[in-house]
């Protein structure tokens, strides 16, 4: 059978284990495609690369294709999320200084206490903080901004970029004071010695929309049954990675010279929910902390969209509502049920928290540290 070539950008991370395994295991040849990988350097480039059509679908934050819609970045054609590929799997990070005042302090790295995280780090940090980030537009901000945000502390943060694979050498160089970033970087950073493991994103937002799938406007519109392939392929994919017994076996994929190039024992850390405080070795469980499929966790629901929107809109000076209804029009729910349905995914409705007659998953209300609620009740239709 003759494949249709698709070239797929990602970044070496553990989230882009859906694109990744799509391609060694099967799935998209199943629905008659080759995935052309392609290795990228940081998110500005996955953003350029789509835009510029270098590569037909990417790996994305998925805030980045709003800012595009709010025009907060060059002026490429629209993008729009297909589907979101991964929930959590973030990590907050600090320094040897930090670490060492907070252990003075008698703080124990639980993973799974922001609040008691907060006030103890503000409690050595001094007057400023430097946090490093992969990408200004980015759920891995968004969980900064609602942690820190959630109590008085008295230190001033500033938010700096820093590329996922260079995070561990900014805090060991004094560029940043603590980062947060996406295994298996924070991680990497562990075991060189560059930083403490402080806190990990899913104890900040319960499911925090980290990576999704992001073509262009034009390739959905004009091309919709490669459309339709290249979701399916990578929902299996994404399925496949939270079935139980299939985490070992990712991780040695993944850890291949061709993608992330670490040891397997590395890249297994967030998968199997067991991370190194550490580089003594000091071991933390946090159960579920990421995942790729349960719970609904592919549905492009627009609620989140608008969520990230107003956060945006108020950083760069737009007006709130209507960058959140604008927002809204990136992520595609439409395209996800019209494609996904036959193959047995979950289609929510809204964030209301019950269930329609019908038999459709309805989102749950989703808590942040601050008490918020990240999306705004939209309907995700």
């Amino acid at each position: 059978m003759s494949l249709t070539r698709l070239r797929l950008g990602y970044l070496p991370l553990t989230d882009a284990a859906p694109l990744i395994v799509a391609a060694e295991l099967g799935f998209a040849a199943e629905e008659g495609l080759a995935f052309d990988l392609v290795a990228l350097q940081s998110w500005a480039q996955s953003r350029d690369m789509l835009g510029l059509g270098a590569v037909d679908a990417a790996q994305m934050l998925v805030p980045l294709p709003i800012a595009q819609t709010l025009g907060l970045g060059p002026a490429y054609p629209p993008f729009d999320l297909l589907m979101v590929l991964s929930v959590g799997g973030e990590a907050i990070a600090v320094s040897a200084r930090l670490a060492e005042g907070l252990r003075a302090r008698g703080h124990g790295f639980a993973l799974n206490d922001p609040a008691a995280a907060r006030t103890a780090l503000a409690a050595v940090a001094g007057p400023e903080m430097t946090v490093g980030v992969p990408f200004p537009f980015s759920t891995h901000t968004e969980l900064v901004w609602r942690w820190w945000e959630g109590g008085e502390t008295g230190v001033r943060l500033t938010i700096c970029t820093v590329p996922p694979p260079r995070m561990a050498e900014a805090l060991s160089e004094g560029e940043v004071d603590a980062f947060c970033v996406g295994e298996p970087w924070a991680s990497h950073a562990v075991e060189r010695g560059a930083g403490t493991l402080l806190l990990a994103g899913r104890a900040i937002w319960a499911a925090p929309p980290e990576k999704g799938l992001v073509v262009t406007r034009e390739f959905s519109t004009r091309r919709p049954d490669e459309t339709g392939r290249l979701m399916r392929a990578v929902w299996r994919a994404c399925r496949w990675l939270d079935m139980p017994g299939n985490r070992a076996t990712a991780a040695e994929i993944l850890s291949r010279p061709a993608y992330l190039d670490l040891p397997p024992e590395l890249v297994e850390r967030g998968l199997m929910d067991r991370l190194h405080v550490s580089a003594a070795g000091e071991v933390r469980r946090f159960p579920g902390f990421i995942r790729f499929h349960d719970g609904a966790a592919n549905f492009p629901a627009r609620s989140l969209a608008a969520g990230f929107a107003r956060r945006i809109a108020r950083q760069h000076g737009l007006e709130v509502e209507a960058a959140m209804q604008a927002a809204t029009g990136c992520f595609r729910p439409d395209l996800y049920r019209q494609h996904l349905r036959a193959v047995g995914a979950e289609l929510p409705a809204d964030s209301a928290p019950t269930a329609r007659p019908q038999g459709e998953l309805i989102l749950p209300a989703d808590a942040a540290v601050d008490g918020e609620t990240p999306a705004p009740p939209f309907t995700a239709r």
